[in-house]
């Protein structure tokens, strides 16, 4: 790990979501998309580093992160994230990854798969380039959806959510699958980036180049 930083504040976003505020060291920087690894700097936990992607815009003099807590982890790291008071310090690597920005297209995402493309799409909304930005953005329940409304009202329209565990008005309860994308997407040459569990990225990966999207236009955590 490169860098030690402090938690200056943390608060929870959905039930099982949290956004970290993080110092940031100077002359330090990330590109939307890109991950870094978090260590919490304590005995026996400094070497347990976890990737994490940070969510804020390049230009903020602080690390935004959001970061869901999974209780039932064995090693129980995000778990202990999500109690650090602020003041905590972590450790940080450099930033790295092969997420990044090449053009209008298609974000997918699965649960926390979302935080790579909260970076580049509010980067974009800075930029004032969301226009032929469309999000698909699956969950087991409504209550699962990360920052909702900042995407709904940045996209719009093109703001495409859907429970898996769920039927509630204004979410598609069906998965995104084949049928899904061939009912949604009329040109399948555009780019499309994905992130989520591995087993829904090689599914999704699957479906899109089995509707012609090639190889080249997938955007995604190789």
């Amino acid at each position: 790990m490169n860098y030690t930083v402090n938690l200056l504040m943390s608060q929870f976003v959905t039930h099982d979501v949290k956004r970290f505020i993080v110092s940031k060291p100077s002359g330090y920087s990330v590109m939307p998309g890109q991950g870094v690894e978090l260590a919490i700097n304590r005995p026996g936990l400094s070497e347990q580093g976890r990737p994490f992607t940070p969510t804020g815009l390049a230009a903020d003099r602080v690390l935004e992160f959001t970061i869901k807590g999974y209780a039932n982890h064995a090693d129980g790291v995000t778990r202990l994230l999500h109690q650090l008071e602020p003041g905590a310090e972590l450790l940080m690597s450099e930033p790295f990854g092969t997420i990044s920005y090449q053009g209008p297209g298609v974000f997918i995402a699965g649960g926390a798969g979302v935080t790579p493309f909260l970076a580049i799409l509010r980067d974009l909304a800075r930029r004032g380039e969301l226009g032929g930005q469309t999000l698909i953005f699956s969950n087991k329940t409504p209550r699962d959806v990360i920052c909702e409304q900042e995407l709904r009202h940045l996209l719009g329209e093109r703001c495409l959510l859907l429970c898996t565990a769920a039927d509630a008005p204004g979410y598609a309860h069906r998965r995104i699958d084949r049928a899904y994308l061939e009912e949604k997407i009329s040109d399948f040459d555009q780019r499309f980036y994905v992130c989520g569990p591995p087993p829904f990225m090689e599914a999704v990966n699957a479906a899109l180049t089995g509707l012609g999207t090639r190889v080249e236009s997938l955007v995604f955590e190789r």
